[in-house]
Order: structure tokens, then C-alpha cells, then sequence
């Protein structure tokens, strides 16, 4: 369990890897959507919107330096560029569960009826709550609303995308826990220019954020499923971008933007990564292997190579698995302590 300074309790009340063996978060490949899963109740998708208090600046920086665990040295001490009013991190840390509702393959999001996985999700929450008395959670549901395929599709673009009408499933799903929404792109050999735009009734919603996937982004002569593909930094910040506009133009409090990463050549030129108080960028580590190997990616990518705030993502089913021929011991899933160990503390946590 993480442990406040006296000083944070009184304001408020995480060597070289081996990135060819660490594992994809093997998430493409869904099948071609062909019913809706899940019914929708008639509730309203969208979460009441809250006060927005302005951000106490004080408060901000004892929490980043709460979760470097008191390194005043540590380069995630990013005192500029203040989030807007409203902003989740780092006050809150973020619990997702990841999935596509048409694949029980792609994550514990579809693989279990809603009332289950909700349920999952709920006790997952306490238990990050109780490893961290200090940082409230924040749970969410992480849809691939775009996903990588092996198979061209009518334009040859390698992906697929999902029917709203299962966005709108995810919406009233999450609603029922007070849960936020990311919507997560995999874009094959198309581009963010083309498919985060398809998206923006649902981003202009204060509860609704966007994840990419580098792995998923395909270059000439790659192909989904046998290459990592990578984004470079103008992908990154026309999607920053994009997103400023966007909260700008309606008011909204900061959106919540994940960039999955599991290898160094998935992100291009990250130093040219440009921070905004209207986005707050998650790099997330999302590989999955033997537990030494997963730390050791995350030591030598998300932290030696800071953007602003870290992610990790953790396989109910991979993270167990015995890999061949890899030097490391067979695993079991990294619990809420050792995820909160690593430097700095990730705040935002997903379970695929």
C-alpha cells in the first residue's frame, strides 16, 4: 500500500528488457460485427455533470510527487500546463476494463454478461481503493471501437469499425457504476485524421475519452496480427489537438487521451509531445509476459521516457501464461501493490 507524506495527507484528505518477447496485448482481429450484444436500458448515457472546481496547483504537485514516492529528482514532476477544472488525474486514479462487445478474445469487456463484468469490475475498484488509501478510483469501461483485421475490408484499410449502437451499449453499461468511457482506436492502415473524427458525438461528451493503439498502426509492407506498428509524435499531438478544440468549443472539462506502448519504436520522436491543460496524456504500458518482464518495459519505456502521466495493463489470462523460451519463471498477474511499486505510480490501470 502506498503510504501519504504527513504534508499530502494534510492537503488531500512505480535493467534493459527484452521488448521482442514481451507479448502484444492482442487485440485486434475482432469478428465483423453482425448483432448488438447487449440490450440497452433507456437511462441516459451520459453522466450528470459535476461541479468543476479549479485545480488547487498545490494539491496537483504533492500528488505527482506522491506517486514518484517522494523523488524530488523524478522527471514526472511536470509543474506546467495545469489541467482545466474538472480534471480526473492525478486526484483520481482510473480502473478500466478493456474489451470489444463482439470478441470474448479481446478482453474481459465482452467476455462476460454486463451485470458480471460489472460486478468484476466493482470488486477490482475496492481493491485498488484499499492498496491506495489515498487516491480515490475511478472506474471505466475501455471499448475497441476501432478494430485492427486481418483481412482488407472493402476500402483495404485492415479495420473494422463498431456500430454506434454499441457505443451506446458501453454508455448505458457504464452509467449503471458511474463508470467513464474511453474509445479506443486501432486503425489498421488507415490514419487518426480519418477515424477519431467519426467519433466526436460521443468525444464531445464530458463522461467520453480516446485511446489509441500503436501496435495496430500499420506501415507499407506491415500486416495486422505479424508486425507492431507504430504512431509518431504528430499522430499523438493531432489527436491532442483535436481533443483541445473540442473541449474548448463546449466547455468540457479535460479529456483523458491513453497512447498504448509496449515497445520504444511503437512511439516516434515522443519528446516532441506537446501537453495541454485541456489533455491529459496517459502513456500506457500494455504488454503482457512474466511479471520481471513487464516492470522492466515499463521501467525503460513509460518511465525512462516521461510524457506526463503512466499507465499499466494487466491479462487476466496472459499475464499466466508459460512462455517458451524466455529466461523468466512462469507468472501469475501483478497485483494492486506491486503495480503501485513501480516508479512512478501508474494512474490509470487496465484489465483486458
Amino acid at each position: 500500500m502506498l503510504r501519504l507524506t504527513t504534508r499530502l495527507a494534510k492537503v488531500m484528505a512505480l535493467f534493459l528488457c527484452t521488448p521482442l518477447i514481451l507479448q502484444a496485448c492482442g487485440g485486434g482481429h475482432s469478428s465483423t460485427p453482425k448483432k448488438d450484444s447487449v440490450g440497452a436500458p433507456a437511462h441516459d448515457t451520459v453522466l450528470p455533470a459535476a461541479t468543476l472546481v479549479p485545480i488547487d496547483t498545490a494539491a496537483y504537485n504533492l500528488k505527482l510527487l506522491y506517486l514518484a514516492h517522494n523523488d524530488s529528482s523524478s522527471r514526472f514532476l511536470i509543474h506546467k500546463d495545469y489541467p482545466l477544472p474538472g480534471a480526473i488525474l492525478p486526484f483520481k486514479r482510473i480502473v478500466a476494463y478493456y474489451g470489444n462487445l463482439y470478441s470474448k478474445r479481446m478482453g474481459v469487456l465482452g467476455e462476460y454478461p454486463p451485470n458480471v463484468m460489472l460486478n468484476m469490475l466493482k470488486d477490482v475498484c475496492k481493491q485498488w481503493a484499499k492498496a491506495d488509501t489515498a487516491t480515490p478510483v475511478q472506474p471505466a469501461l475501455h471499448y475497441i471501437c476501432v478494430t485492427a483485421q486481418g483481412s482488407p475490408g472493402r476500402d483495404g484499410k485492415y479495420r473494422a469499425r463498431m456500430p454506434f449502437k454499441q457505443i451506446d451499449s458501453v454508455l448505458h453499461m457504464a452509467a449503471r457504476i458511474n463508470a467513464i468511457v474511453f474509445l479506443d482506436v486501432q486503425v489498421g492502415f488507415s490514419t487518426v485524421q480519418a477515424e477519431v473524427p467519426l467519433l466526436e458525438k460521443y468525444l464531445v461528451m464530458p463522461n467520453v475519452h480516446l485511446g489509441i493503439d500503436a501496435e495496430f498502426a500499420m506501415k507499407p509492407g506491415m500486416r495486422v496480427g505479424k508486425n507492431v506498428g507504430s504512431f509518431d509524435a504528430s499522430d499523438v499531438n493531432w489527436c491532442a489537438d483535436y481533443l483541445v478544440k473540442l473541449v474548448k468549443a463546449h466547455n468540457l472539462p479535460p479529456k483523458v487521451f491513453i497512447v498504448h506502448r509496449w515497445t520504444e519504436k511503437m512511439i516516434t520522436n515522443y519528446r516532441q509531445i506537446k501537453l495541454h491543460p485541456e489533455v491529459q496524456i496517459v502513456m500506457d504500458m500494455d504488454g503482457w509476459g512474466p511479471q520481471q518482464l513487464k516492470m522492466d518495459t515499463y521501467r525503460n519505456y513509460e518511465g525512462a521516457q516521461p510524457v506526463q502521466f503512466t499507465g499499466f495493463k494487466l491479462f487476466y489470462k496472459n499475464d499466466v501464461k508459460t512462455l517458451a523460451k524466455v529466461k523468466y519463471a512462469a507468472t501469475t498477474m501483478m497485483s494492486p501493490q506491486q503495480v503501485l511499486a513501480l516508479k512512478p505510480s501508474p494512474i490509470y490501470i487496465q484489465y483486458q
